[in-house]
Protein backbone atom coordinates (compact mmCIF):
# COMPACT_ATOMS: atom_id res chain seq x y z
CA UNK A 1 0.00 0.00 0.00
CA UNK A 2 1.18 3.77 -1.01
CA UNK A 3 -0.14 7.24 -0.23
CA UNK A 4 0.87 9.76 -2.53
CA UNK A 5 0.10 12.64 -4.11
CA UNK A 6 -1.59 12.79 -7.95
CA UNK A 7 1.07 12.88 -10.55
CA UNK A 8 -0.02 14.32 -13.90
CA UNK A 9 0.85 11.28 -15.62
CA UNK A 10 -2.02 9.25 -13.50
CA UNK A 11 -4.81 7.85 -14.95
CA UNK A 12 -7.63 10.68 -14.00
CA UNK A 13 -10.79 8.60 -15.46
CA UNK A 14 -9.64 5.60 -13.43
CA UNK A 15 -9.22 7.83 -9.93
CA UNK A 16 -12.22 9.65 -10.88
CA UNK A 17 -14.08 6.20 -10.84
CA UNK A 18 -13.38 6.19 -7.13
CA UNK A 19 -15.72 9.29 -6.95
CA UNK A 20 -18.64 7.41 -8.81
CA UNK A 21 -18.47 4.43 -7.43
CA UNK A 22 -17.92 5.61 -4.03
CA UNK A 23 -20.96 8.14 -4.47
CA UNK A 24 -23.13 5.36 -5.49
CA UNK A 25 -22.28 3.37 -2.82
CA UNK A 26 -22.17 5.89 0.37
CA UNK A 27 -24.92 7.79 -0.67
CA UNK A 28 -27.22 5.07 -1.72
CA UNK A 29 -30.65 6.00 -0.10
CA UNK A 30 -29.29 9.35 0.75
CA UNK A 31 -29.23 11.22 -3.23
CA UNK A 32 -32.00 10.15 -5.95
CA UNK A 33 -30.71 6.99 -7.71
CA UNK A 34 -31.39 8.64 -10.80
CA UNK A 35 -28.71 11.42 -10.33
CA UNK A 36 -26.09 8.46 -8.98
CA UNK A 37 -26.14 6.66 -12.05
CA UNK A 38 -26.81 9.49 -14.30
CA UNK A 39 -22.72 10.45 -13.02
CA UNK A 40 -20.65 10.71 -16.35
CA UNK A 41 -17.63 8.68 -16.56
CA UNK A 42 -14.77 11.31 -15.36
CA UNK A 43 -17.00 13.57 -13.67
CA UNK A 44 -14.58 14.30 -11.35
CA UNK A 45 -11.46 15.20 -13.65
CA UNK A 46 -11.48 18.60 -13.28
CA UNK A 47 -11.64 18.64 -9.33
CA UNK A 48 -8.43 16.03 -9.79
CA UNK A 49 -6.63 19.09 -11.67
CA UNK A 50 -7.67 22.05 -9.74
CA UNK A 51 -4.17 22.95 -8.69
CA UNK A 52 -6.05 24.83 -5.00
CA UNK A 53 -6.54 21.51 -4.12
CA UNK A 54 -3.94 18.58 -2.20
CA UNK A 55 -4.91 15.64 -4.10
CA UNK A 56 -3.77 12.35 -2.17
CA UNK A 57 -3.71 8.58 -3.96
CA UNK A 58 -3.83 5.68 -1.77
CA UNK A 59 -2.78 2.50 -4.18
CA UNK A 60 -2.82 -1.32 -3.37
CA UNK A 61 -1.20 -3.47 -5.44
CA UNK A 62 -0.75 -0.80 -8.33
CA UNK A 63 -4.33 -0.08 -8.35
CA UNK A 64 -6.34 3.34 -7.16
CA UNK A 65 -7.88 2.31 -4.76
CA UNK A 66 -8.90 5.37 -2.75
CA UNK A 67 -8.45 9.22 -3.13
CA UNK A 68 -9.10 12.60 -0.97
CA UNK A 69 -8.94 16.19 -1.77
CA UNK A 70 -7.97 18.58 0.86
CA UNK A 71 -6.78 22.46 1.27
CA UNK A 72 -7.34 25.70 2.76
CA UNK A 73 -10.60 26.39 4.26
CA UNK A 74 -12.88 27.60 1.49
CA UNK A 75 -15.73 29.07 4.26
CA UNK A 76 -15.14 32.30 6.04
CA UNK A 77 -16.40 30.75 9.20
CA UNK A 78 -13.28 28.95 9.07
CA UNK A 79 -10.46 31.14 8.12
CA UNK A 80 -7.72 29.46 9.67
CA UNK A 81 -8.34 26.23 9.38
CA UNK A 82 -7.47 23.74 6.83
CA UNK A 83 -10.78 21.39 5.07
CA UNK A 84 -10.85 18.05 4.34
CA UNK A 85 -12.49 18.60 0.80
CA UNK A 86 -12.58 14.07 -0.07
CA UNK A 87 -11.97 11.04 1.01
CA UNK A 88 -13.37 7.97 -0.99
CA UNK A 89 -12.19 4.61 -1.14
CA UNK A 90 -13.76 1.92 -3.82
CA UNK A 91 -16.55 0.32 -1.81
CA UNK A 92 -14.71 -3.21 -1.45
CA UNK A 93 -12.43 -1.80 0.27
CA UNK A 94 -14.10 -0.43 3.03
CA UNK A 95 -14.16 -1.43 6.57
CA UNK A 96 -10.80 -2.65 6.19
CA UNK A 97 -8.30 0.03 7.66
CA UNK A 98 -7.42 1.97 4.35
CA UNK A 99 -9.47 4.94 5.21
CA UNK A 100 -7.79 5.65 8.28
CA UNK A 101 -4.44 5.39 6.34
CA UNK A 102 -5.63 7.64 4.06
CA UNK A 103 -7.34 10.38 6.40
CA UNK A 104 -3.87 9.81 8.55
CA UNK A 105 -2.16 10.63 4.99
CA UNK A 106 -4.58 13.98 4.45
CA UNK A 107 -4.16 15.27 8.47
CA UNK A 108 -0.54 14.67 7.81
CA UNK A 109 -0.70 16.96 4.81
CA UNK A 110 -2.76 19.39 6.32
CA UNK A 111 -0.25 19.42 9.50
CA UNK A 112 2.43 19.90 7.07
CA UNK A 113 0.68 22.69 5.11
CA UNK A 114 1.15 24.01 8.63
CA UNK A 115 -3.14 23.77 9.96
CA UNK A 116 -3.56 22.64 13.04
CA UNK A 117 -7.03 22.97 12.86
CA UNK A 118 -9.49 21.02 10.20
CA UNK A 119 -13.00 21.11 9.34
CA UNK A 120 -14.81 18.84 6.76
CA UNK A 121 -18.75 18.80 5.39
CA UNK A 122 -20.41 15.82 5.74
CA UNK A 123 -24.08 15.39 4.35
CA UNK A 124 -26.23 14.56 7.77
CA UNK A 125 -27.55 11.48 6.48
CA UNK A 126 -24.51 9.78 5.90
CA UNK A 127 -24.05 7.90 9.04
CA UNK A 128 -21.19 5.63 8.22
CA UNK A 129 -19.29 8.70 7.31
CA UNK A 130 -20.35 10.54 10.76
CA UNK A 131 -19.17 7.44 12.84
CA UNK A 132 -16.13 7.59 11.29
CA UNK A 133 -15.38 10.98 11.80
CA UNK A 134 -16.39 11.08 15.23
CA UNK A 135 -13.96 8.09 15.49
CA UNK A 136 -10.96 10.40 13.93
CA UNK A 137 -11.74 12.79 17.22
CA UNK A 138 -13.69 15.34 15.28
CA UNK A 139 -16.97 16.86 16.72
CA UNK A 140 -19.76 18.20 15.35
CA UNK A 141 -20.36 21.86 15.46
CA UNK A 142 -23.57 23.72 15.10
CA UNK A 143 -22.66 25.12 11.57
CA UNK A 144 -24.75 23.69 8.76
CA UNK A 145 -25.46 24.37 5.17
CA UNK A 146 -28.55 23.23 2.88
CA UNK A 147 -27.38 21.78 -0.57
CA UNK A 148 -29.69 20.13 -3.65
CA UNK A 149 -28.48 17.29 -5.37
CA UNK A 150 -30.42 15.49 -7.66
CA UNK A 151 -33.45 17.30 -6.95
CA UNK A 152 -33.54 16.82 -3.28
CA UNK A 153 -32.34 19.04 -0.52
CA UNK A 154 -29.58 17.77 1.96
CA UNK A 155 -28.39 19.24 5.18
CA UNK A 156 -24.59 18.87 5.35
CA UNK A 157 -23.05 19.63 8.50
CA UNK A 158 -19.71 20.60 9.69
CA UNK A 159 -17.13 18.38 12.14
CA UNK A 160 -14.10 20.01 13.45
CA UNK A 161 -10.75 18.86 14.58
CA UNK A 162 -8.89 21.48 17.16
CA UNK A 163 -5.42 20.23 17.96
CA UNK A 164 -4.76 22.20 21.35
Amino acid sequence: MKIRHIKESDDKKEISKIYEDSWKFAYAGIIPKNYLESIPKGHWIPHLENKNMNNLVLIKDGKFIGTSSCCHSRSKEFENFGEIVSIYLLPEYTGKGYGNKLFEATLNELTELGYKDVFLWVLEENNRARQFYESQKFKISNKFNYINIGGKNLKEVVYVYKND
